[in-house]
């Protein structure tokens, strides 16, 4: 079987459908393509066909390419990798130039076969890089499709020509949203945008009749006629001109340098639109294989597409365990974190019982998500019946007898252990025998909370992030005596609404929490030590942190970080690590600064709680040095101190899985993400380097920094973390 198939009708038109086998949507493959160009090359040469209409046999048109081949293509490269990688990407240029010629006479232009592209639905990345290429673009009226460029999103960019058509089609500027931000928009939008052409009920039919009537004219891309100059201005131009000024600007804004992506893309737009079409096409090509050169891209791509695509599908479920899919969730606790999980639960489809102490709260966490949906219906995403709908799965009370018919409860009341056992031992003497019990808790020991289960086996963590509506990770926790269907249904149901999980074993702070306390406290360190604020909080998003560590602590409050602090140094004792961290934060507790909550923290702040700059008293309080230290010196602790974290859960065994500790890390505190990871970060500066490094940090700073023993071996071997913890082929 192949991906792409032909028909010739009677009227003279090759229907060549892409329907991907065994796959929901279609995927370009390397083979693809060649499939793709042989039926090309078969319709051009056949004097009975007049048009060639490429579609899809699936409900959307494709999803881009095989982002798997992607990672791959660096490897299969050869001993040349450079040249490999290149050769690879024109040929596919080739292919989509032919399309675009369609075997016309090049200097009379006449003489071509139409060829237009019939989208049912969502096209994304190469699946709408290949309708550029057609000479005319017909879509579904589908208000869910989207269409778009999203390559940005995991650190590549559109290498088989979207780049260079879509600049050329619509201006650099016009453009950029779609290129340099990844931005995807309906059909509709789409057209309005000159994205697409045509917008019609049956694309295929339309899309046919256009084929049959369509003249030597309407054949001719525009960079391709004489005259041709580019909308907005080329860079000579004095529009054009400020269009890049602009866009290098914006681009620098934005990534703060560390997306290669992203200049690489910004490189090719600006030195393609200097040169004839086919010579912006190399060009494009030549940053491409840039891109897929820098480890950073290969990183991303397997963070944030492979790695969390399988966890996704289930990585690291129990097998053996059947379908788990929650029906009904009693929500106990409608604060903000108890209501965030309503609303997804709900617009995930799933019945909802929000319980709290009193009516009147149990009834605002309700208005929480009619609030939600207000914004939605006001922004044109959501309708009143949507709303009405959602509403309607959602039942707020404060009887625990509703909770009979549940078969997951997440109990998301106050951080109290005795709070969360007394709603435990409740909860389970109304709630069916084999429901699951979940507890949501950042930092509380799940197997210290599990005792106050009856059944202990049945009991989980399920640490949500704030806000639940917004962040897409959900760390998944197992006590001691957490059975495996606990641990499936936790999964099942993270996958129900759309979130992506990680499965860690219980310790104090789980995982996330026990790397970012580190990254919020080196910030806290240096300011003690004297170093500027604002080169702690510079360097911290030069180097694609996407918040500095004081503005992170404003954020989640000065308080909460004092009150962790008391009650981890009560649990530790003498092994506290934190007595210098403690004086600047119980001083900035002491002075009413408790953060953007309070309008007062690290950052000043106006009425309205927008950020004015650093507060001066911080310099009051802490004399600057004379001599501040280097740039990659303070970047290196703040990155040392959180990847160090993560190498010790993966040897204590709190982390199972290096995907896990990576994608964990960017969705869920937003570690760098152009790195791929912690883990993935240490695989680019190597295992031997990282070591000598740690070496110097604990000499200079202390033994926080002290280099972990798994890290050691690994540096005496030579060693990577992806190729050393390897995960199992099936889940890759």
């Amino acid at each position: 079987m192949t991906d792409f198939t032909m028909t010739k009708d009677a009227d003279g038109v090759a229907i060549i459908t892409w329907d991907v086998p065994d796959r929901s949507m279609n995927v370009m493959s390397l083979q693809g393509f060649a499939d793709l160009d042989a039926l090309i090359d078969d319709a051009l040469a056949d004097d009975a066909v007049k048009g060639i209409v490429i579609t899809s046999g699936k409900d959307s048109f494709a999803g881009g390419m095989d982002l798997n081949v992607i990672a791959k293509m660096k490897d299969d490269a050869g001993d040349d990798p450079v040249r490999g990688l290149f050769e690879g990407v024109m040929k596919m240029h080739g292919v989509l130039r032919k399309i675009e010629l369609a075997g016309m006479d090049l200097k009379t232009q006449k003489g071509g076969k139409p060829i237009a592209a019939a989208l049912p639905g969502t096209a994304l990345g190469i699946g709408l890089e290949l309708p550029l290429s057609t000479h005319r673009i017909f879509a579904s009226i589908n208000p869910k499709a989207k269409i778009g460029l999203p390559e940005i999103m995991v650190g590549i960019f559109p290498g088989a020509g979207g780049t260079t058509r879509l600049v050329r089609k619509m201006g650099a500027m016009a453009a950029s949203p779609f290129l340099l931000e990844g931005k995807l928009c309906d059909p509709i939008r789409a057209k309005a945008a000159g994205i697409i052409d045509e917008v019609v009920a049956d694309p295929l039919t339309a899309a046919r009749e256009w084929v049959l009537n369509a003249k030597d004219a309407d054949l001719v891309k525009p960079w391709d006629a004489k005259g041709y100059k580019m909308p907005g201005g080329a860079p000579y131009h004095p529009a054009g001109f400020m269009t890049f000024v602009g866009a290098s600007a914006m681009v620098n804004g934005k990534t703060q340098g560390v997306y290669p992506a992203a200049r690489a893309l910004l490189s090719a737009v600006y030195e393609g639109a200097l040169v004839p079409f086919d010579t912006a096409l190399k060009i494009e090509a030549r940053w491409f294989t840039n891109v897929l050169m820098n480890p950073s891209s290969g990183a991303m791509i397997r963070s944030l597409f492979i790695n969390k695509e399988a966890l996704e599908k289930g990585a690291v479920r129990p097998a053996e365990v059947s379908d788990q899919r929650v029906r009904q969730v009693g929500i106990l606790g409608a604060g903000m974190m108890g209501a965030g999980i309503a609303l997804v639960s709900a617009q995930a489809g799933i019945d909802v019982v929000l319980i709290d102490q009193k009516q009147e709260a149990a009834d605002k966490g309700k208005a929480y998500v009619a609030d939600y949906m207000d914004k939605g219906i006001a922004k044109k995403k959501a309708s009143p019946e949507s709303k009405e709908a959602l509403l309607g799965r959602i039942h707020a009370t404060t009887d625990y007898a509703a909770l009979q018919g549940c078969d997951l409860i997440i109990e998301a009341v106050f951080e109290d252990p005795r709070i969360k056992a007394e709603v435990t031992r409740n909860v389970e003497k109304v709630i069916p025998e084999d429901c699951i019990f979940a507890t949501n808790t950042s930092t509380l020991p799940i197997t210290e909370l599990a005792k106050a289960s009856e059944r202990p086996e049945q009991y989980i963590g399920i640490h949500f992030f704030s806000p639940v509506e917004k962040m897409l990770l959900v760390e998944i926790i197992k006590g001691k005596q957490t059975g495996d269907r606990a641990v499936a249904k936790a999964l099942d149901f993270v996958r129900q609404i759309r979130k992506t999980p990680i499965v860690v074993n219980d310790a104090r702070f789980f995982y996330a929490n026990r790397c970012i306390i580190p990254y919020i406290n080196e910030g806290m360190r240096m300011i003690a030590e004297g170093v500027s604020p604002a080169l702690v909080e510079n360097a911290a998003r030069l180097v694609g942190m996407p918040l500095g560590p004081l503005q992170l602590v404003d954020e989640t409050s000065i308080d909460l970080g004092a009150k962790i602090a008391r009650a981890t140094k009560a649990a530790m004792g003498d092994a506290y690590p934190d007595g210098a961290v403690d004086d600047v934060i119980f001083w900035m507790e002491g002075e009413g600064r408790l953060g953007r909550k309070a309008k007062a923290g690290f950052y000043a702040y106006d009425d309205k709680g927008k950020r004015q700059g650093l507060w001066s008293g911080i310099g009051a309080q802490y004399m600057l040095l004379d001599d501040q230290p280097d740039l990659i010196e303070v970047q290196h602790r703040l990155l040392f101190a959180q990847v160090l974290e993560a190498v010790r859960a993966l040897e204590d065994g709190v982390l199972m899985d290096i995907r896990e500790g990576d994608v964990g890390a960017i969705l869920g505190w937003g570690f760098a993400p152009w790195s791929g990871g912690p883990f993935s970060w240490l695989d680019i500066i190597g295992a031997p380097y990282a070591a000598e490094r740690c070496d110097q940090l604990q000499a200079r700073f202390g033994d926080r920094f002290a280099c972990p023993a798994l890290l050691r071996e690994m540096a005496d071997k030579n060693q990577s973390f992806y190729t050393r913890f390897a995960a199992p082929a099936k889940a890759a």
